[in-house]
């Protein structure tokens, strides 16, 4: 299939923003953290004023035209934070990473990081050696919603050997400062993270032909940023309509994948051959060879037994 043409009136408008990760946590302060008792005042990390985002498209062609503003968010725990509202270090951690990203993955092709490490190369990743829990707020969710998610999270486990946990459904709904540690809700460890179908009405960042938004919190140990929670929001109504169109399932399927890279550290590239190109069209809705290298450097992150 040829490169669809795009529509100039909706032309997606990248933006890129970035929280700087602060405070050094000393093995002493997460020693505090696991004897003390939980507590109800969270950590509230911001989110920005333009999350991540995926565009929609325009429904009178056979074009797919997706925007998506990339933003992470980064926690900021001091070490009196840290005291108050980090849960008991180590949980799940294993010795060894649970998985690692396939054996002949490529090793080169276009790609980015959301953010990186204080070289300013190394990518900010989230622990191999635990897994990573989430949960899903299912109100308003599309018929097949939860096949999208589930093949979505395969796919992006297959490329960075990274092993997601399904907790089940929440209540929680998405926030613009949602906390990483939740005891009273999620009990003492970071909370899963949330993926979340939402409306335009509650979550005003997908009014318009917006379709998603993701990204994660990072807190930073030793001088080390490390991912530890993140939320993924939906648009109900609108990958509905997109699942009714021509090749739906495909193109809602690309761009649930889109979004579930970001949340693990993936950014955009500016190579329309690539899923993470800021614009996409309907002929690219599964991961190329530039996002399967990203994704394996993703995967291959430190273990992280004191966080």
């Amino acid at each position: 299939m040829s490169e669809p043409p795009w529509w100039p009136e909706h032309r997606p408008h990248d933006v890129q923003r970035a929280w700087t990760a602060s405070g050094d946590i000393a093995p002493s302060d997460w020693s505090r953290a696991s004897s003390a008792p939980p507590v109800n005042e969270a950590l509230a990390v911001p989110l920005g004023s333009r999350p991540p985002r995926r565009r929609g498209w325009p429904a009178v062609v056979l074009v797919l035209v997706l925007a998506l503003t990339t933003v992470w968010l980064s926690g900021r725990l001091g070490s009196a934070a840290a005291a108050r509202n980090a849960p008991p270090p180590g949980r799940e951690e294993s010795a060894v990473p649970l998985g690692t990203p396939p054996l002949g993955a490529p090793t080169t092709g276009p790609y980015s990081f959301l953010q990186t490490q204080s070289d300013g190369v190394s990518p900010v990743t989230y622990d191999p050696c635990r897994p990573l829990h989430y949960v899903v707020r299912t109100d308003g969710a599309p018929v097949g919603g939860d096949v999208l998610i589930a093949t979505g999270l395969a796919r992006i486990s297959e490329a960075t050997g990274l092993q997601f946990v399904a907790d089940g459904s929440t209540t929680e709904a998405p926030m613009e400062h949602r906390p990483v540690y939740q005891p009273d809700r999620y009990g003492r460890r970071w909370a899963p993270v949330l993926i979340a179908w939402s409306t335009p009405a509650e979550t005003p960042e997908l009014a318009g032909d917006v379709a998603g938004s993701a990204g994660s919190s990072s807190v930073t140990l030793h001088g080390t940023a490390h991912y530890v929670s993140g939320i993924v929001v939906l648009d109900g109504p609108a990958i509905t309509q997109l699942l009714g169109s021509a090749n739906g399932t495909a193109l809602a399927q690309g761009v649930v994948t889109h979004e579930l890279a970001h949340l693990v550290g993936l950014g955009h590239v500016n190579d329309p051959t690539q899923l993470m190109n800021p614009t996409a069209a309907v002929n690219v809705t599964s991961l190329a060879d530039g996002d399967r290298a990203g994704l394996a450097r993703l995967g291959t992150g430190a273990c992280v037994p004191g966080l």
